[in-house]
């Protein structure tokens, strides 16, 4: 849901139902790095609700299409620690000494 002017689309407040600030503050940090943005901050309503919103105010792009590229860049930056994290767990596991091996230590 989106909640903005419908003539000045550079400033908009998005809801994000079943999420929380995992979510919320992961994007608002990646919203943040952007230079069309000059604004972005969440908050959850009550803590009773499982909602987030999530305002933002852009330098000339419309919120929508900002917010919609910040996802995406969230996504591509979990992608690379995704992958990141999986290639040290192979090189551990191809590196390291056999549980079997009898080692001597001084």
């Amino acid at each position: 849901m989106e909640h903005g002017s419908l003539t000045d689309l550079t400033a908009s407040t998005f809801s994000l139902m079943d999420e929380d600030h995992t979510l919320a503050n992961s994007v608002r940090f990646t919203l943040n790095q952007d230079p069309r943005v000059a604004f972005c901050g969440y908050s959850i309503p009550h803590p009773s609700d499982n909602k987030v919103n999530i305002r933002i105010q852009t330098t000339g792009d419309t919120a929508k299409d900002v917010l919609k590229d910040g996802f995406q860049n969230l996504m591509i930056m979990c992608q690379h620690v995704r992958t990141t994290f999986d290639k040290a767990v192979a090189d551990y596991e191809t590196n390291r000494p056999s549980k079997h091996m009898n080692i001597d230590t001084p």
